[in-house]
């Protein structure tokens, strides 16, 4: 039985941890033995799963990126000790998705990948495999990661350092290590992604893309309670600058009274700020609720400046509501004329008459259909994550 080690900063917990748990359960199904290593949450998974370090190993590598910009170059000795348990397993394929989230170390991981030999497929989630600080970038417009990663714009935004910028030497180390595995698979999770991975430091590695899948079984329609009115839904884990919080409020302005939005994702504190006509909602993860928000909403808005994917965006359609986008980064990936509009970035105008467009538009109930038979077809995982267990086995077939 070909054995299957995952490591990710969570367990079914959150977008890629609830990923990583549908590749392994579907890669268990056909005959692997699977492993889950994580750092932080544990969403209640169903694989044999490995904590890797605890609470307070999280906390003090946060203190140390913050003081010292070292994100993802603490966890020593729990890194040591996951590399142990690797060797004892001894597992044919090592799947990373997220290795940053102050819990691993890399360097010490990397450089026992080189030596262990066995195939690694990496997952690309966001871009801080090629830069020398920051997960986004176009937010912020800069592009010195194509070249050469210095005197970081980004420096506040996550992974936060207070003082030191430590761009440079992050960016060389990155270079350094991650393009020395000679067995490394990386697979993005969107065009957009992949062509600016095929334009860094990580351009002579093999690549590939697959994109996120969502279970259709669980985010799908449910029985509609009527309302009043036109329900627009917003999701997201946090209301960032690049996710569109200001959008939304410029958006509540120009529509009429009687279409009323709902954000989910939001502090008590944005929620407090909120104007008369905006329901704010604190981040759940319970899957139960989101299909219920998403199957009410009679469409459903992301105005992110920045994706790498939009998972929020594929599990709205799953459950039947037409969506908008941005005309930016993985965003138009997703959406065609069938099930929702594309709109240009930051032209909150036009956002605001594709919105009214789709909830009056005369085939409103076939659109709905449209989008629960989009998702079927092109992102149901079992379909998308046996892309995985084909290169598994391709991989150690070589």
């Amino acid at each position: 039985m070909p054995k299957l080690l995952q490591i990710n900063v969570s367990a079914n917990w959150g977008a890629h941890g609830r990923i990583a748990e549908q590749i392994g359960l579907l890669a268990q199904q056909r005959g692997w033995e699977v492993y889950m290593a994580y750092g932080r949450q544990n969403g209640g998974s169903a694989l044999k799963t490995i904590r890797i370090g605890g609470k307070v190993s999280v906390a003090w590598h946060g203190v140390e990126s913050l003081l010292l910009d070292n994100q993802g170059l603490a966890s020593r000795i729990d890194t040591k000790r996951l590399v142990r348990q690797i060797k004892e397993i001894q597992p044919d394929i090592i799947h990373l998705h997220n290795i940053h989230g102050y819990y691993l170390n890399y360097k010490i991981l990397f450089e026992f990948l080189k030596e262990y030999g066995k195939p690694v497929v990496w997952t690309l989630h966001d871009c801080w495999s090629f830069t020398g600080h920051c997960t986004h970038f176009e937010y912020n417009g800069c592009f010195k990661w194509k070249e050469q990663c210095h005197d970081c714009v980004n420096r506040k935004a996550y992974p936060k350092s207070l003082f030191l910028d430590h761009s440079r030497k992050n960016y060389n180390l990155k270079k350094k290590l991650f393009p020395s595995l000679s067995n490394l698979t990386l697979v993005s999770v969107s065009k957009w992604l992949n062509n600016n991975v095929n334009s860094s430091f990580l351009n002579r590695t093999r690549t590939m893309v697959i994109y996120n899948g969502v279970d259709v079984d669980t985010f799908a329609p449910q029985k509609r309670i009527e309302h009043s009115g036109f329900k627009i839904l917003g999701v997201a884990s946090n209301w960032k600058m690049n996710k569109g919080l200001s959008d939304f409020i410029q958006l509540r302005k120009l529509l009429p009274d009687n279409y009323h939005i709902t954000l989910v994702g939001l502090t008590q504190k944005e929620i407090k700020k909120l104007p008369h006509g905006i329901t704010g909602i604190c981040r759940t993860d319970r899957v139960e609720e989101l299909v219920y928000l998403y199957s009410n909403a009679d469409i459903f808005v992301n105005p992110s400046y920045e994706e790498t994917f939009g998972m929020t965006t594929i599990e709205a359609l799953s459950c039947g509501t037409p969506s908008i986008v941005y005309d930016t980064t993985a965003c138009p990936e997703l959406i065609n004329e069938q099930v929702g509009k594309i709109v240009p970035l930051y032209d909150v105008k036009r956002l605001a008459v594709a919105v009214e467009e789709i909830c009056k538009h005369p085939q409103y109930l076939q659109m709905r259909k449209d989008c629960r038979e989009y998702v079927t077809e092109h992102f149901d995982c079992r379909n998308k994550y046996q892309e995985y267990i084909d290169l598994y086995n391709k991989l150690i077939s070589q």
